[in-house]
C-alpha cells in the first residue's frame, strides 16, 4: 500500500498533472469567492473538459477544484457576512464580526491555514481508513442518518445565545420553510399557496443570501460606513496563523470529527459546519465572545470544512454513494474518464492507483489553494475598508445574480428579497438567524430518513445501537449546553459577590 502510495505521489507530481491541478484550483478559487455557487457549479464547469483527458490529469483537475472551492468560499463569509457555500455558513458567525473590527486579515489567515491543515488531515485519514471503512458505511441506514440530522438540529439550542425560545422559534420557522414544496413520500405539494415557483421549494443559495447577506447590506447603507468599523486594518495573516497554531488541538479535533462526519452519506457540509461550531463554542471554557468575533469560531468550522471532503470520498469511491453534491459531480467525472468502478476494486486492483492519485491531489490542492489564498488575503481584506455607498451596489448585483442562478426563475429574486426582509427584522429584534438556517437545511433529510425508518422498521429502529449512541450524544448536547450556561451564570454571580465584598 505504501509502495503504491509512493508511485501515485510521483504521478501526481508530474509537471503536466501539477498544471491541471493548478487549473482546477484556480477555477475553485474563482467559484468559491462568488457567493451562492459552490463546488457543484465548479464541477459542472470543468466536466465538459475532462472527456478524453488522461485519467490522472483529469483527476488532478477535478480534485483541485473540489478541494479549493471550500477554501475560496471563506472570502465572502468573512468579508461580507455572506455564506460562500453551504459549508461555510458557520464561519460568518465570528469571521464577519472580526472583519467589522478591522481584523479581516487575521480571520482570513487563520481560516486558510486551518483549511489547509484540515484538508491534509482529511486526506491522511482517507488513506488510513479507506481500506477498512466498508463495514462502517454499511452499518449506517436510514435510522442512523435520521439521528444524525436530529443531532444537527440540537445545535439550535447551543446557538440561541441565551435566548432559547427565540432560537427554537427560528429553528421551527426554518423547518417549515425547508418542507415547502413536493413531499416525495406522499407525492403531495405543501405550503405552495398555488404558486408554481414554490413547487420545488426555496433553494439554499436564496435562503442563505437573503437571511444573512441582504440584512448586512441594508445596515451598511443605513449607517453609511464600511464593513470595518475602524479605518485601519488590525492584525495580519501571520497573526491568524499563530492563532491557529496556538489552538492546535482544536484544529486537530475539528478536522478528525469533520472527516468522520463526512463519511456519512447525506449529512452534508452544513451539518458538519454548524455541529463543529456548536461543539467548539460549548466546549470552550470562556465563550462569551462567540458570535462577536472569537477567532476559535473561525478555526473550528474551517478546519472541519475541508477535512470533510476526505471523508465524503469514502462512500463515493467504495459504493458510488456521493457524500455531497461536489462528490456526486466528481463521480460523474470519474465515469467520463473511464476510471470509476465503485466498490472494492477502487482500493484493490486496477482502481487503486486512481484512488491514491485522488488522495494525493486532495492534499496538494489544499496546499496550493492555501498558498494562493494567503497571498491574496492581504489585499482582498482591504475590501472591508471601502465605503458602503461604493461597495454595496456592486455586492447587491452579485448577490441578485447568485440568487437568480439557483433555478434561473424570477421567483428566486422575489424570495431573496422577502427572506432578506425577514432576516433584517430578526436581526433588529435580536433573534438568532443561524437556528433558522439549520432548521431549513435539515428539514428534508430528517423527514426523508424518518419516513424510511418507520416504513422499513416501524418503531424497532429506535433500539439499534448506533441510534441509541447518537441519541445519547444529542441529549448531552441539549442539556450539556444548559448546564454549562447555568454554571457560567453562577460563576459570574459569585465573582460579582466577591468583588462587592
Amino acid at each position: 500500500m505504501f509502495e503504491a502510495g509512493y508511485d501515485a505521489l510521483l504521478v501526481a507530481l508530474h509537471p503536466e498533472r501539477l498544471l491541471w491541478l493548478s487549473v482546477g484550483a484556480a477555477v475553485g478559487l474563482c467559484v468559491g469567492v462568488l457567493p451562492g455557487l459552490g463546488g457543484t457549479v465548479g464541477m459542472a464547469i470543468l466536466l465538459p473538459f475532462v472527456f478524453g483527458m488522461d485519467p490522472f490529469s483529469g483527476v488532478a483537475m477535478l480534485m483541485g477544484m473540489a478541494a479549493v472551492v471550500h477554501t475560496g468560499d471563506t472570502f465572502p463569509s468573512v468579508l461580507l457576512g455572506v455564506p460562500g457555500s453551504s459549508g461555510s455558513q458557520a464561519t460568518i458567525m465570528d469571521g464577519y464580526p472580526l472583519a467589522r473590527q478591522g481584523e479581516a486579515a487575521r480571520a482570513l489567515g487563520a481560516a486558510f491555514f486551518c483549511s489547509m491543515v484540515g484538508g491534509i488531515i482529511g486526506a491522511v485519514m482517507l488513506f488510513a481508513i479507506i481500506g477498512v471503512a466498508r463495514p462502517i458505511v454499511l452499518a449506517l441506514g436510514s435510522p442512523e442518518l435520521f439521528m444524525f440530522a436530529v443531532l444537527g438540529l440540537s445545535m439550535v439550542g447551543v446557538l440561541a445565545k441565551g435566548a432559547p425560545a427565540a432560537g427554537l422559534a427560528a429553528g421551527f420557522l426554518g423547518l417549515w420553510i425547508g418542507i415547502i414544496g413536493l413531499a416525495p413520500q406522499v407525492g403531495q405539494y405543501r405550503f405552495t399557496f398555488d404558486m408554481l415557483y414554490l413547487n420545488d421549494g426555496i433553494p439554499i443559495a436564496v435562503m442563505a443570501l437573503g437571511l444573512f447577506a441582504l440584512p448586512e447590506m441594508v445596515d451598511l447603507v443605513s449607517s453609511n460606513r464600511s464593513i470595518s468599523k475602524t479605518q485601519q486594518l488590525g492584525g495580519s495573516r501571520l497573526s491568524g496563523v499563530r492563532d491557529a497554531v496556538r489552538h492546535k488541538w482544536l484544529v486537530l479535533r475539528s478536522s478528525v470529527i469533520g472527516t468522520a462526519m463526512g463519511i456519512v452519506p447525506g449529512i452534508g457540509g452544513s451539518v458538519v459546519d454548524w455541529f463543529i461550531y456548536g461543539l467548539t463554542r460549548q466546549t470552550s471554557r470562556e465563550n462569551s465572545q462567540f458570535g462577536h468575533g472569537d477567532i476559535r469560531g473561525v478555526i473550528g468550522p474551517e478546519s472541519a470544512n475541508n477535512a470533510k471532503e476526505g471523508g465524503a470520498l469514502v462512500p463515493t469511491l467504495l459504493f458510488g454513494i456521493p457524500g455531497s453534491g461536489t462528490t456526486a459531480m466528481l463521480l460523474g467525472g470519474l465515469i467520463l474518464l473511464g476510471t470509476a468502478d465503485p466498490g472494492p476494486g477502487m482500493v484493490d486492483g486496477a482502481g487503486l492507483p486512481v484512488t491514491l492519485s485522488i488522495i494525493w491531489s486532495l492534499a496538494l490542492a489544499n496546499i496550493l489553494g492555501t498558498a494562493a489564498s494567503l497571498s491574496l488575503s492581504g489585499q482582498v481584506a482591504k475590501l472591508s475598508l471601502i465605503p458602503a455607498k461604493k461597495l454595496t451596489p456592486f455586492l447587491l448585483v452579485i448577490m441578485t445574480v447568485a440568487a437568480y442562478q439557483a433555478t434561473q426563475n424570477w421567483g428566486d429574486i422575489l424570495a431573496f428579497l422577502v427572506i432578506g426582509v425577514v432576516g433584517w427584522i430578526m436581526k433588529q429584534v435580536g433573534w438568532p438567524r443561524a437556528p433558522m438556517l439549520i432548521g431549513y437545511v435539515l428539514a428534508q433529510p430528517a423527514e426523508r430518513y424518518l419516513h424510511l425508518s418507520m416504513s422499513r422498521y416501524d418503531y424497532e429502529w429506535m433500539t439499534r445501537p448506533i441510534v441509541i449512541i447518537v441519541a445519547a450524544l444529542t441529549l448531552f448536547v441539549i442539556f450539556g449546553s444548559q448546564i454549562f450556561r447555568q454554571r457560567k451564570v453562577k460563576q459570574q454571580v459569585e465573582e460579582a459577590e466577591a468583588t462587592d465584598t
